[in-house]
């Protein structure tokens, strides 16, 4: 019997050249699943649970707690409870598969205790941090890390437990709980749901992605050198209200997503896993592709069982134990390739299909998916991915790797190079509308016109690049100069752009939706461990005398106006019309007209566009005093199109418009 052709070909031909490469890695899945499944005798989710049996867990009797260490010789539980010494009593048993397991009686360990373990080897010993620990605190006098026993008398409990996530579309409000007081001072989950989710709310977003949940020794990785990957980062506050701030959220009808850093880890030994047991390959891949040269981190050996196990109990345990929505999957790019995608250019289909791939990644991302998944059916993953790999946001069973979006990496980087490389009269409307909407059609983007990667020290945001030094003293009302009016207009014409046109949903980072003035620079040594620039200054849009207020007053209309529009995000973008000497961009959606003039220095007056018959009213313009423009045009006028015999058949109508320069405009048809 023929096999048959799995959709992700059918629907692109092109692929057809590498049916053997997209099929095996299907199969290959496959395979690895009954492995791991033992054949089907239970499923993914039962093989997931590793949380549940290694680490600290209270019985009955007392405690146990379980570690995988197969290089081991001993090990011994030390803490405050052993005043930090080793004691027979408190010596580990190895068990089958490397597993070791210590039984605690009842009465030795109370909540708040701290812990480590102490390991031996052939050669060498160490103290380390369980690798399956729950909560690790750092000492604020020592600056130690340390393992601590978490079990609250009252225990958070979830008051929304089957909230359903709003994805119509998906509007995602990127944020880092430490930067986002306005204090020079580490944030907290409590602070951030007292003062930061009720902006979010107002906002229009309905969906939170938080980052650096996992916990890292250096604040300034942010968040990204993960040591303890099911510890929740303490310095945020506790386990219980991370929770609270998540189902409070829900309760807001906001979902919450978490980065997850599955791509590498940090080198650290003593905090992480980068010598465990004096195996530096327990986790990681051997030889030249265990360490991360950029990154300065390493590799997870993603074909080995215990990797994948301790991989996937992770994804499921945010899940279950905290009940977050998703993820977003921080590095995928780098996880695919035996390069990590540096060096190389993807410009066809075969740099995806020439062996340079690393197959074990693909097979544990895909697995991933499709055990999220089958734990949280309205769960859903986003995909951070540089390189185009075709499949990656398609299902398993479409010949897919599962995620639900990928992130349309190519648009911030589209808009940072188009605003430094090009001045205003070389800026091209057919060029930005096929940037924005180049996409496989049967897979669903996350669009956003710039990352926190812009944000970083070093770099700027796409306001900053269009103000610069201008922000600190022309922003008050009444006192703008020529380059902030072009930064203010601009700044709302490049999201309009970017978000109208999303297939699946749109992000943007904590504060840039007002024009944050200043980098992100963690406290460090080089900047004396300041946090003048690791927080957000909502005081300057709450201040109604300033303009950052108006481009957050944009954003929160730009929003609306597509939220109150089912599935929007599904809506055919069709182009009306593009003239690149006049700089001149229209574009329809449903029953929205969008009109964009980039020309820096042209009005145009009886503009026409051909566009289906009816009223046509002016629902948002980037030029209204209210948000921050001249107003130069009436937005109560109703604009009705004019009939010509010529298109009478096509069903069109002539549309004459005045579009003032630097400006854009949305308006909605009525029969």
């Amino acid at each position: 019997m023929k096999k048959q052709t799995l959709p992700i070909i059918q629907n692109d031909p092109w692929l057809k050249p590498y049916e053997s490469a997209i099929v095996g890695r299907h199969e290959a899945v496959l395979s690895k699943e009954k492995d791991l499944t033992n054949d089907g005798a239970f499923s993914l989710s039962d093989f997931a649970t590793g949380y549940l049996y290694f680490g600290l867990h209270q019985t009955k009797e007392g405690w146990v707690i379980r570690e995988w260490a197969p290089n081991a010789t001993s090990l011994f539980l030390i803490g405050t409870f052993s005043f930090w010494t080793e004691q027979s009593e408190y010596q580990f048993q190895r068990k089958e598969n490397g597993v070791w397991e210590l039984n605690i009686p009842q009465g030795v360990l109370v909540h708040g205790e701290i812990y480590k373990l102490k390991v031996y080897w052939n050669g060498g010993s160490g103290e380390r941090i369980p690798a399956w620990a729950t909560r690790v605190v750092q000492d604020p006098s020592t600056n130690i890390f340390s393992a601590q026993v978490w079990s609250p008398e009252q225990p958070y409990k979830f008051k929304h437990k089957n909230f359903v996530p709003q994805r119509d579309p998906l509007l995602i409000y990127e944020c880092h709980i430490g930067m986002a007081q306005e204090e020079e001072k580490v944030g907290t989950y409590k602070e951030f749901q007292e003062n930061v989710l009720p902006r979010i709310v107002d906002a229009g977003y309905n969906c939170i992605q938080i980052m650096a949940i996992q916990e890292h020794p250096y604040y300034g990785s942010f968040g990204y050198h993960v040591s303890s990957f099911f510890a929740a980062s303490s310095r945020f506050g506790t386990p219980e209200e991370l929770k609270e701030l998540i189902d409070t959220a829900h309760g807001m009808g906001v979902s919450v997503i978490m980065d997850l850093v599955h791509s590498h880890a940090a080198k650290n030994e003593v905090e992480g896993l980068g010598n465990f047991a004096g195996d530096p390959n327990q986790y990681f891949y051997a030889g030249e592709r265990r360490e991360h040269k950029q990154w300065d981190s390493l590799c997870f050996d993603y074909g080995k069982n215990e990797v994948l196990h301790f991989l996937l109990s992770n994804c499921k345990y945010w899940l279950e134990e905290y009940n977050f929505d998703g993820f977003r999957f921080d590095g995928v790019t780098s996880m695919l390739y035996y390069s990590h995608g540096m060096g190389e250019s993807f410009t066809n289909y075969s740099d995806y299909y020439n062996g340079h791939q690393d197959d074990n990644a693909i097979v544990y991302l895909t697995l991933a998916n499709e055990l999220i998944h089958d734990v949280k059916k309205k769960a859903f993953t986003v995909a951070e991915e540089v390189s185009g790999m075709p499949g990656l946001a398609l299902p398993f069973k479409s010949g897919g790797y599962g995620f639900d979006y990928r992130m349309a990496m190519n648009i911030p980087d589209y808009w940072i190079k188009l605003i430094k490389d090009h001045i205003d009269e070389d800026w091209k409307p057919s060029s930005m509308f096929w940037e924005v909407t180049n996409r496989r059609k049967d897979e669903k983007t996350i669009s956003y016109a710039e990352s926190h990667d812009q944000a970083l020290v070093g770099d700027k945001t796409i306001i900053f690049r269009l103000i610069d030094s201008d922000m600190y003293w022309h922003m008050q009302k009444g006192d703008e100069n020529y380059r902030v009016n072009r930064g203010l207009a601009l700044h709302k014409m490049i999201r309009l752009l970017t978000a109208s046109t999303m297939n699946g949903g749109y992000l943007n980072f904590m504060g840039n939706e007002f024009g944050h003035p200043e980098w992100i620079d963690f406290p460090r040594e080089g900047n004396g461990w300041s946090h003048k620039y690791a927080r957000r200054q909502w005081s300057l849009v709450d201040n109604k005398n300033l303009n950052f207020h108006h481009l957050a007053d944009f954003g929160k209309a730009m929003l609306a106006l597509f939220a109150e529009r089912p599935k929007f995000q599904d809506l055919e973008t069709e182009e009306i019309w593009h003239n690149d000497g006049d700089q001149i961009l229209a574009y329809q959606r449903g029953d929205l007209l969008f009109v964009f003039n980039f020309n820096p220095v042209q009005s145009f007056t009886d503009y026409g566009f051909l566009v289906e018959p009816g009223k046509y009213k002016v629902v948002l313009n980037t030029d209204s005093k209210s948000l921050g423009g001249f107003g130069f045009s009436d937005d109560n006028i109703d604009h009705f199109t004019h009939g010509d015999p010529l298109y009478k058949k096509e069903n069109k109508e002539w549309l004459k418009l005045y579009i003032p320069a630097r400006s854009a405009v949305v308006l909605k048809r009525s029969k």
